[in-house]
């Protein structure tokens, strides 16, 4: 494997989203929620991660929807377990640590583990 470096712009986003995407939808425990529930298109849905993280990290202003209001439909249609937060989290911190080192890859994961941690409360606990 290559030498990790500095997490610095949306192309290094796109690869990050690559290898957590891999990880998630390999998982049946999660993928479901993706495939059969949301029916994302990869590519589209990538994108708009991008879009997303490229807003948080680096606050270039390329998001602006409501990020989570797709995640409340979802979760009402099919609920929602801390398994999904602990298994989605899990997988978005191997994926930033098998490729970025430095304060963005630090930042990213904590950003993270916040948006986790406010989605589970608006799903789980917020009936």
């Amino acid at each position: 494997m290559p030498d990790k470096k500095e997490l610095t712009n949306r192309e290094d986003l796109l690869l990050l989203m690559q290898k957590f995407y891999e990880k998630l939808l390999a998982d049946a425990s999660i993928s479901y929620l993706f495939t059969d529930i949301a029916k994302i298109n990869i590519a589209h849905h990538l994108s708009v991660l991008v879009d997303f993280w490229d807003s948080v990290l680096f606050q270039n202003n390329t998001y602006r929807k409501n990020a989570m209001q797709p995640h409340i439909d979802i979760h009402r249609q099919s609920p929602f377990t801390n398994h999904h937060f602990t298994t989605w989290l899990s997988y978005f911190t191997t994926s930033v640590d098998e490729l970025f080192i430095g304060e963005n890859a630090n930042q990213i994961k904590q950003k993270a583990e916040s948006i986790a941690t406010v989605m589970k409360l608006k799903t789980l606990y917020n009936q």
